[in-house]
This record gives C-alpha cells, sequence and structure tokens, in this order.
C-alpha cells in the first residue's frame, strides 16, 4: 500500500506492507485523511516520530464489529490493563501508543489498523469530508469539559487557523463574550461569518481584559500573548503543542494566580452529532484535497503559505 512516511530521510510516499491488525484491532481502509498542526510539528522534530503518519481519518471498517461501515477513530490506543485505564484515563495511559504520533502508523495511507474499541460509527448524514474534522472537533469539545464557559465571562480565542476556528465555533454555543484574535485578514473573515467577532492580533487593546484565553496559535509565543489578555485569576487552556524547548517565566502565573488547563483529546460523540445537525460549520475550512502520492506537495503547501485545512485522498 502507499503510505506517507516520515524517516531518517524526511517525508516520502512510499510503499508499505498493508498493517496486520493487533489484538482487539481492526483494518480499516482509508477515505479522507485530514493534515494537522500536529503534523507539521511532527515532521520538524516534535515527538521524535519516525513511521506513517496522520491521526484524522475517515474509512471504511473491513473487520470487527463495525464491518463495512464508515468509521472515524479516537488516537490514543490504550492497554486497557493499567490503574489509568481502569480508572477512565485511557487517554493518559503511560503504556498507550497514539495513532500517526506515538509508536503507532497512523491514517496516511490506504490502510491503518485502530483497536476496535476506538471507533465510531459515522452518521449517515455525514459526509466524508465532514467526518475528517471529528477528532479536531472533539478536541474543540473538550473545552467546555473542562472550564466552565459562562455568558458573563470574556473569552479570548489565540489563532484564526483550523483549531482556532473550531474551538471558537464550539465556545460560541456558551454565550459568552468571545473574540477570536488572529493573524490573518482571510482567515478572520471566515470566523466573522459564522457571527463572532474577530481582530487583528497587532491592533487588538485586550490586555488584562479577559477571563478565559484558549491558545491555538501553534507558536510557542501564544501563551506570552495570552498571559498579557488574562485577568487575575483567569483561566489559561492551553492547545498548542509546538516542537523544541520553550522557555518562559513563570513568575506572571504566580503573581496573577492564573489556572493553567492543558487539554488535548476530547469526546467524539458530541463532535458526531454536532456534524449531523450540522451545529458545527467545518466545509469552509477545506482548501484543497491532494491525493495521496501529491502528499510531499500538501506538507510544502501547508508549512509555505497560510492555509486552513488541506485533505488527502487515497
Amino acid at each position: 500500500m502507499r503510505a506517507v512516511v516520515l524517516d531518517e530521510h524526511g517525508l516520502n510516499v512510499a510503499d508499505r506492507p498493508i498493517p496486520t491488525p493487533g489484538p482487539g484491532e481492526v483494518l480499516v481502509r482509508v477515505l479522507k485523511a485530514g493534515l494537522c498542526e500536529t503534523d507539521l510539528q511532527l515532521v520538524r522534530g516534535y515527538m521524535g516520530f519516525r513511521g506513517v503518519l496522520g491521526h484524522e481519518f475517515v474509512g471504511i471498517a473491513e473487520t470487527g464489529p463495525l464491518s463495512g461501515q464508515r468509521v472515524v477513530g479516537e488516537i490514543n490506543c490504550a492497554c486497557d490493563q493499567c490503574d489509568y485505564c481502569w480508572t477512565g484515563l485511557r487517554t493518559h495511559c503511560p503504556h498507550r501508543t497514539v495513532l500517526g504520533i506515538l509508536n503507532h502508523d497512523g491514517a496516511f495511507a490506504d490502510f491503518v489498523a485502530v483497536p476496535a474499541r476506538n471507533l465510531h460509527r459515522v452518521p449517515d448524514e455525514v459526509t466524508d469530508e465532514q467526518a475528517v474534522f471529528t477528532e479536531p472537533l472533539a478536541a474543540a469539545f473538550q473545552i467546555p469539559a473542562q472550564v466552565e464557559l459562562k455568558p458573563t465571562q470574556r473569552v479570548i480565542v489565540l489563532g484564526d487557523g483550523r483549531l482556532g476556528n473550531l474551538c471558537a465555533q464550539v465556545i460560541a454555543q456558551s454565550g459568552c463574550r468571545l473574540t477570536v484574535v488572529g493573524k490573518h485578514a482571510t482567515k478572520l473573515e471566515r470566523i466573522a461569518r459564522l457571527g463572532i467577532e474577530t481582530a487583528q492580533v497587532g491592533e487588538f487593546d485586550g490586555t488584562r481584559q479577559a477571563d478565559v484565553v484558549v491558545d491555538c496559535t501553534g507558536s510557542a509565543s501564544g501563551v506570552e500573548t495570552a498571559l498579557r489578555l488574562l485577568k487575575p485569576r483567569g483561566t489559561l487552556v492551553l492547545k498548542t503543542t509546538v516542537a523544541g524547548t520553550q522557555t518562559l517565566s513563570l513568575a506572571p502565573i504566580v503573581i496573577d494566580e492564573i489556572t493553567v488547563v492543558g487539554s488535548r483529546c476530547g469526546p467524539f460523540e458530541p463532535a458526531l452529532t454536532a456534524l449531523r445537525d450540522g451545529t458545527i460549520q467545518v466545509e469552509p475550512l477545506i482548501e484543497a484535497t491532494y491525493p495521496l502520492a501529491n502528499a510531499v506537495a500538501a506538507f510544502e503547501r501547508a508549512t509555505s503559505q497560510p492555509t486552513l485545512k488541506l485533505l488527502l485522498e487515497p
């Protein structure tokens, strides 16, 4: 099969054996997969990953209880044997692998092997293009699962890219006073068309006004910017993961008694429901679909110019 492989020589499209599912795993034939910021960071050295990239996908289950049906998959492959798993922390299992990110080949390929319990059936009303967004949309739904959002609160989403857009749409459902702050006029215009207030980062005078700031910048500088916007005893939600070592003075967090919330993967069911019901709009984020064979060109485009969502299609 064809696969997008990151190895010691860099990024390339190569022939790989069709994966043999392990115990409890299902073989999935990939229909479409989405390129995200984490994939770009992995190419830059984040996590030291080597193997087949890709963790946002929709496909057809070839085996297992959902055989023949369209599925999407959670990315954390837990051991289901340790105390973490038994106490509801499967996504933090110390023995886990992560699709296309940690010791597990991912979905930028014709086929991917996924634990059966990680798979969710895609409703008939949801298109393949929409279904690709399930994993990042679930990550956006993790924010209200972790932080209480109220209509009286001032909330700022930093970052106008793919994840910032999805997080803003989810957060807007709380009725809070929301502003998305970003650098790219065209991306901010897309968000504004959803009825969400936006502002250019260089023109935004929101110093120490926010009760909650969500960092979706994909940049090491995002936290520093967020801390300038937060009120004392505000909450900083971190969505950004970047390659390399970050240096940041923690004194402002102590002095202003800031609550820091790391926020990663989230629940698939509300994401699929939102896609089915049309309460979250994802199609405007898609800028292009590349054949899997041209994946390197897609990565080059994503790293060389401002883009939203690029899809790969086996």
